[in-house]
C-alpha cells in the first residue's frame, strides 16, 4: 500500500510537471520543454527506415494509444538522427533495414504510463508483455518511471529487418517484454538470435550510441545534446518548426 501511495505522489507530480504551458519550465534538475526546434522528422533524416510506432497503435504494454502519439510519427534530434543515418546505411549494405518501434517520447506518454501503472486491474497485455511478472513489481524494478531518456529526443527503440527474407530479424524476444529475456546479453536463446542481437548492437555502439542493460533494443546517442531537458510537444505533423 505504501508503494502505491508513493506511486501515486510522483504520477501526480509527473502531470504538473507535463502540463506546464510555457517552452520552457524548470523543477530541481528537471527542465521541461516545448521547443521542437532541434527535431527532425526520422522518416525524412533516415528515409530507408521502417516504422511501426507501437504506441500510436493498441498493441503495447498498456493496450491502448498512448497520450501524445497522435499520428505514427517518429521524430529525434538532429544529432541523433544523422547518427542513425550512418547505421541504416552501414545495415544497409549488409541486408538490413532498420525498424522503428519508438524515438521522441512526449512527457505527457510517460505520464500515461504511471497512471496506467496505478491501476491493479488493468492488466489487459499482461500475458504479451509481462506475463512473468506482477503489475505492481513493473515501478519499483524500473520498467516504469517519473521520466524517461525517449523525452529528451535521441533516444531510440528498434530492430532489424532483413530484406531478403522480408521479414523482421528473430531476436529471440519482442519489443517491451518485460523481464530478462530481453537483456541484450540473454543467452538462453538460439545462437542465431543471440547473433543477430550482436548485428544491431555492434552497429549501433560504432556510431555513438550506447545500449541499455535491460532492452535489447533500446539505444541513447552518446554525446545526447540535451542531457536534463524533457520535451512536452506532441507527435504530430504540427510539431515541428519548418526549416
Amino acid at each position: 500500500m505504501k508503494s502505491r501511495k508513493l506511486i501515486a505522489i510522483i504520477c501526480t507530480l509527473a502531470v504538473l510537471f507535463s502540463s506546464a504551458a510555457v517552452p520552457a519550465a524548470q523543477t530541481d534538475d528537471v527542465i521541461l520543454s516545448n521547443d521542437s526546434s532541434d527535431f527532425v522528422l526520422l522518416s525524412e533524416a533516415v528515409p530507408d527506415a521502417i516504422l511501426e510506432i507501437r504506441y500510436y497503435s493498441t498493441y503495447n504494454f498498456v493496450g491502448d494509444r498512448i497520450d501524445g502519439y497522435e499520428e505514427p510519427l517518429a521524430f529525434l534530434t538532429k544529432e541523433a538522427a544523422a547518427a542513425l543515418r550512418e547505421v541504416s546505411d552501414e545495415l544497409i549494405e549488409k541486408g538490413y533495414r532498420l525498424k522503428i518501434f519508438d524515438a521522441y517520447r512526449p512527457q505527457k506518454a510517460v505520464t500515461h504510463f504511471m497512471n496506467w501503472a496505478l491501476d491493479p486491474e488493468d492488466t489487459r497485455m499482461k500475458e504479451y508483455f509481462y506475463p512473468e511478472l506482477e503489475k505492481d513489481v513493473l515501478f519499483p524494478q524500473g520498467y516504469i518511471a517519473e521520466h524517461s531518456g525517449h523525452s529528451r529526443g535521441s533516444t531510440v527503440d528498434l530492430t532489424l529487418f532483413d530484406m531478403t527474407t522480408e521479414k523482421e530479424v528473430d531476436m529471440g524476444g519482442t519489443f517491451d517484454y518485460f523481464g530478462q529475456l530481453s537483456h541484450p546479453d540473454y543467452t538462453d536463446i538460439t545462437e542465431e538470435q543471440y547473433a543477430n542481437r550482436m548485428i544491431l548492437r555492434e552497429a549501433m555502439l560504432a556510431h555513438g550510441f550506447k545500449p541499455l542493460v535491460e532492452e535489447w533494443w533500446h539505444f541513447t546517442l552518446e554525446d545526447e545534446p540535451f542531457t536534463d531537458t524533457y520535451f512536452t510537444f506532441p507527435i504530430n505533423s504540427d510539431s515541428l518548426i519548418a526549416p
